[in-house]
């Protein structure tokens, strides 16, 4: 089921690990709470040839929200300086086993770059199977690379608020449950709880087996559908900011849905505004 455009195996990454045009992004990165430095980590041990892809830097810093997905300009720059170009295989990890690398993956189909895929089950799979890890820094040569922007990739709060009250696309939440219900408060201060109203609730761990990989085909549109997703239409993924609705963004992809957008402000943006309409209690289903 290797893809490089959505989803390779750590065999497949092993059997490429050499090849010249490969780059490698370890884009490691957790909620404050989880007390984990993903730099540091990096630093003392990652995938051999591996860069490190900063989500809270290489972002739109004109916003207040966390991590937006950066201009055009700015991703270039930072892409350049990383080695990371036109022509080159991109396979990006993180050390959950499949959280955040997802969002860097959007991040490059946002920028029209396609040539991307995320590794399954990520750095705990790899470590699991004894693989060869390396604390060095890679060489890097700067590299020219081109985007053009694919906008239908992304929704603001405005296409969002349309979407939903119009019933124009499923809105997905990767949120676990509990957040998705309201019933405990959000992690980040000044957020009301809840989720946007009519939308479905999909936790991102769900499409996940245990071992930090994707579920495949049957099992995978299971989950959806028994969320009450109909795959037919039109979806926007959201979560608490950005990064897991990209892992059902991911999901979604894999399951040949065409017609989907990451709600990149997300809760974030959402649950701060008392104007917006907000649901609570279990998603419906019909």
């Amino acid at each position: 089921m290797d893809d490089p455009r959505t989803l390779v195996s750590t065999d497949w990454l092993a059997q490429h690990l050499n090849d010249p045009d490969l780059r490698i992004l370890d884009a490691s990165w957790y909620m404050p709470d989880a007390g984990r430095d993903p730099k540091a980590e990096y630093d003392a041990g990652h995938i051999p040839g591996a860069r490190f892809f900063d989500i809270d830097e290489i972002t739109d810093q004109r916003s207040s929200l966390p991590h937006m997905a950066p201009p055009s300009e700015k991703f270039i720059s930072r892409m350049r300086a990383m080695g990371v170009g036109d022509g080159h295989q991109v396979v990006v990890y993180d050390g959950a086993g499949l959280f955040s690398a997802a969002r860097v993956w959007w991040t490059f189909r946002l920028m029209g770059k396609t040539d991307i895929a995320v590794l399954d089950g990520g750095l705990p799979k790899w470590r699991a199977e004894g693989r060869e890890i390396e604390d060095m820094p890679p060489v890097v040569r700067d590299r020219h690379i081109t985007v053009a922007r694919q906008n239908h990739l992304v929704k603001d709060v405005t296409q969002v608020a349309h979407a939903a009250k119009l019933g124009l696309a499923e809105v997905i939440d990767a949120r676990g449950a509990p957040r998705f219900e309201g019933s405990v408060p959000e992690p980040r201060p000044g957020l009301r709880s809840g989720h946007i109203p009519g939308a479905r609730n999909v936790p991102f761990g769900e499409v996940l087996n245990p071992d930090g990989t994707m579920k495949q085909g049957a099992a995978l549109k299971a989950v959806f559908e028994a969320a009450g997703v109909d795959l037919s239409r039109p979806a926007i993924t959201t979560c608490g900011s950005g990064v897991t609705a990209s892992v059902l963004a991911l999901a979604l992809e894999r399951l040949g849905h065409r017609d989907w957008a990451v709600y990149d402000g997300s809760w974030s943006e959402w649950g701060m505004y008392d104007d917006l309409p907000v649901e609570t209690g279990p998603a419906r289903k019909g």
